[in-house]
């Protein structure tokens, strides 16, 4: 039976720092304990963090977070910070020489079979005359406690270690969720580290107010979340590669501005695609340029990118003379005992018995190890035949058991094994380590082979803090004055561009609900009135063009015939896999873009807002009585609205008036106005209306119906229906927030916050079109027969549509794509709807 090495001393008692969580564990008992796990995961859940740790993986681990925690003496944490120092200082001279001069190389202390033949040795980083500033700035190892109690380390993390953001984000969800086991330890405090780390980074470059950067692979990447939070704590702008551009040798980010250069670039994408001139593999990410201006220092890149070299697994078979010959001392923290098989020697010392070997490529550590001893004979031998063909390219390390730790599990506590990363940041002077770090349990006892499992349970790792330990923070930074900003130019143009989409994309949500609901409401009547078939009529062209009905399906509604049809059609629109469900993929899509640019609390009311959409969905199923399916897409048309009005206001209250926020309300006002007129076109084509007043009636009210102003209208007018009122209600009205001419006020208010000379013939058209609006009411209201007059009004309206169109189309060229205005010959515009995606 596993005993839990981590907690006991080997003499029958627990460790001293041990005893007050054990303590804690005994107060709250199994059954608090097992709630409060499951708020862990459920917090986990809401806040989107999916991944575990980092690793080429197909698809991201579950990532949880045990409620029992890795405590570590602090004498001990100590001595492992120490030991990892050294080795990263160790590191830091062989990249500086391969890289560099080459000198072991040419004197044998290297074989050139490890550097030349491993895919993250860049040629293009090579700098012969020297590189000034560190090559690493940060650096994580993975550690395994051996059966005689001492910790070695199975992996070096070089070239962009991660893992880091989810250590911060399980403390601080430990002391959200389990208080009770902060009050028993005080332990040393996380934050501090990311204070020197952002000092440090602020410090590589040699201008001061240095522009820094993270550069990401974007949110398609399983660390998204991890570079999000890292971006938020360091400070710094999170990009992505088309977000930079490099000019006169100098990178520069990409803002609504102009160019604002980038001096420092905290990488987190593979070093190999991080330049796409320069890059040995085919790749469309990256910066083009990029590695040319890191040569010539107007950019410094933290790691370097060709520091992924010295995570090579045969170097560990090297580092004990490396280190005696670089540093003149032995390795405090030695490594898995590890063997080289291009060495002769080495592959005497193995013999034909590899069983009891991790088997490695020699080269890449992204290549998953194999265990020789639980392979069968045929695989067995299969795999020497390999090794002796190529022996160069393999390496072998001892197969460790690790220690044991105590998890929480249904049967109560049980032994896991666990593996440990630290992580640590140079300041430029020394080596700072992360006083905790991330611990994982493997679901199968097989440790020892350095690689990420597909199924971990995450553990936050306690250092106790000790009395009289001086708290180390960043050294002090001279910095001039910061000029005042107010304005939203600094934003990336992909940001402003995403929150543009976000905004439209909440109100085709918000508006196919308002549609869905009106016609389910006239379906639930049991014999619609005349007035009711035209305005279900009218709605089905509305629906139609929302893309929420398809053609055959409206074409019955405009007949007047198929309302069983009509209405099953409606449900399929609202359930999982339908046009609603596609407008709820596009904002969750749109919000995981964003995440590093909203607030907490938004981006919480996002995720738990369409969560809860997504589950109402899936719960709408056929029914064998119409009304209940009618019932159904009513109630869930009205949890639409209700989102969409909590993230309007959450807009208005948390977000500064700037920046992501007009944009976001820019997209919403340039899509509630193409669906004002367009619906509102469509409710006046009323065959035989020019002639019988009486026939508009039925398209008047359902206008004032889908912009939400008939209790307004009421107030003013009681119950008299007349075209020219209610036109100039949902076109005229600047106070009316449904209407279009709010929307053309606020989107004209907006274009002018962005001021500048590019903008006027932006801000000249709003003005126009919000005019053209007053003329249309102006002439309806004049006229002795106002429902010929608004009948006169359709070709207007529709050119009205295309003209906000082709007013997104230019907002959009001018601050997203970064293009001229387009230059049209002959006459004519566009009419049809803006339908792109984002």
């Amino acid at each position: 039976m596993n005993t839990l090495d981590e907690m006991v001393d080997g003499h029958g008692g627990f460790r001293p720092h041990w005893r007050p969580l054990l303590a804690a564990l005994g107060q709250l008992g199994r059954e608090v304990l097992t709630e409060r796990a499951q708020q862990l995961d459920r917090a986990f859940a809401e806040e989107g963090m999916t991944s575990l740790l980092p690793g080429p993986v197909s698809a991201p681990a579950a990532w949880r977070c045990d409620p029992i925690p890795l405590i570590l003496d602090p004498a001990e944490f100590d001595s492992l910070a120490e030991g990892l120092a050294q080795r990263a200082a160790l590191l830091e001279r062989v990249l500086r020489d391969v890289y560099g001069p080459q000198h072991l190389l040419a004197e044998g202390a290297l074989p050139p079979a490890l550097v030349y033949a491993n895919p993250a040795f860049l040629r293009a980083c090579r700098h012969p005359a020297g590189h000034a500033g560190p090559l690493l700035q940060s650096y994580a190892a993975d550690l395994l406690r051996g059966p005689d109690g001492r910790w070695r380390v199975l992996a070096d993390r070089t070239a962009a270690p991660s893992g880091i953001a989810h250590a911060l984000e399980n403390r601080r969800a430990m002391a959200r969720h389990i208080p009770e086991f902060a009050r028993v330890t005080e332990l040393r405090r996380l934050l501090p580290f990311f204070d020197i780390w952002q000092d440090a980074l602020q410090r590589l470059a040699p201008a001061e107010n240095p522009g820094v950067a993270l550069l990401t692979p974007g949110h398609a990447s399983p660390l998204w979340f991890e570079h999000v939070v890292l971006a938020r704590e360091l400070s710094c702008a999170l990009v992505e590669g088309g977000d930079l551009t490099v000019r006169d040798g100098a990178l520069y980010l990409k803002t609504l501005r102009g160019l604002q250069r980038v001096d420092v670039l905290l990488r987190r994408q593979d070093g190999r695609t991080i330049d796409p001139l320069e890059a040995e593999q085919n790749t469309l990410q990256g910066v083009a340029g990029l590695l040319d201006a890191a040569r010539t220092g107007t950019v410094r890149i933290a790691n370097d990118p060709g520091t992924g070299f010295a995570e090579a697994p045969a170097l560990a078979a090297f580092l004990p003379a490396l280190a005696r010959r670089l540093l003149g001392e032995e390795l405090r923290l030695p490594g898995a005992h590890t063997l080289w098989l291009g060495d002769p020697s080495a592959r005497d010392q193995i013999g034909h018995g590899f069983d009891r070997w991790l088997v490695r490529s020699a080269v890449d550590g992204t290549v998953r190890s194999i265990r020789a001893g639980a392979l069968s004979p045929a695989d067995r031998h299969s795999l020497a035949q390999r090794i002796l063909a190529a022996p160069g390219e393999y390496a072998v390390s001892e197969a460790l058991d690790g220690s044991f730790t105590p998890c929480l599990s249904p049967e109560g506590l049980v032994p896991r094994p666990v593996m440990l990363r630290l992580f640590l940041v140079f300041d430029g002077q020394r080596w700072h380590a992360l006083p905790g770090g991330l611990a994982r349990t493997l679901a199968a006892p097989d440790p020892a082979s350095g690689r990420r499992p597909r199924t971990a349970l995450a553990k936050d790792v306690w250092v106790p803090a000790q009395d009289g330990l001086d708290i180390l923070g960043p050294r002090s930074l001279s910095i001039a004055a910061l000029p005042i900003r107010r304005g939203s130019g600094d934003l990336p143009s992909r940001v402003a561009d995403n929150f543009f989409w976000l905004g439209r994309y909440l109100e085709r949500l918000e508006s196919a609900a308002r549609l869905l609901r009106a016609g389910a409401a006239r379906l639930a009547r049991p014999s619609p009135t005349p007035r009711e078939a035209v305005e279900l009529k009218s709605l089905c062209a509305c629906l139609a063009r929302a893309e929420l009905l398809d053609a055959e399906t409206a074409q019955a509604g405009l007949a007047g015939i198929g309302t069983g049809a009509l209405s099953r059609a409606l449900l399929r629109a609202m359930r999982e896999g339908g046009p609603v469900a596609g407008l709820l993929g596009q904002v969750s899509r749109l919000t995981e873009l964003l995440r590093d640019r909203l607030t907490g609390e938004m981006h919480l009311a996002l995720q738990r807002g369409l969560r809860q959409l997504r589950d109402a969905l899936r719960g709408i199923a056929p029914a064998r009585d119409a009304a209940r399916e009618l019932e159904q897409l009513d109630q869930t048309c009205a949890l639409v609205l209700g989102f969409a009005a909590t993230v309007a206001g959450l807009a208005a209250e948390n977000m500064v008036r700037g920046g992501g926020r007009l944009f976001l309300d820019l997209g919403r006002r340039v899509e509630r106005a193409q669906n004002v007129v367009a619906e509102l076109a469509r409710a006046l084509d009323q065959p035989g209306a020019a002639t019988q007043p009486a026939r508009l009636e039925p398209g008047l009210r359902l206008a004032l119906e889908l912009r939400d102003s008939v209790i307004t209208y009421r107030s003013r007018y009681l119950t008299v229906m007349q075209p020219a009122p209610v036109l100039d209600l949902v076109l005229a009205d600047e106070g009316n927030p449904r209407g279009l001419a709010f929307q053309l006020r606020a989107a004209r208010d907006t274009l002018a916050d962005l001021a500048g000379e590019a903008e006027s013939s932006l801000v000249t058209l709003a003005e126009q079109l919000l005019e053209e609006t007053r003329d249309m009411v102006r002439e309806v209201a004049a006229s002795p027969a106002q429902a010929e007059a608004a009948i006169r009004l359709l070709p207007r309206l529709k050119a009205m549509e295309g003209a906000v169109a082709a007013l997104s189309d230019r907002v959009s060229r001018r601050y997203f794509a970064l293009l001229p205005a387009p230059q049209s010959l002959g006459h004519g515009s566009s009419t049809g709807r803006l339908r792109g995606a984002a």
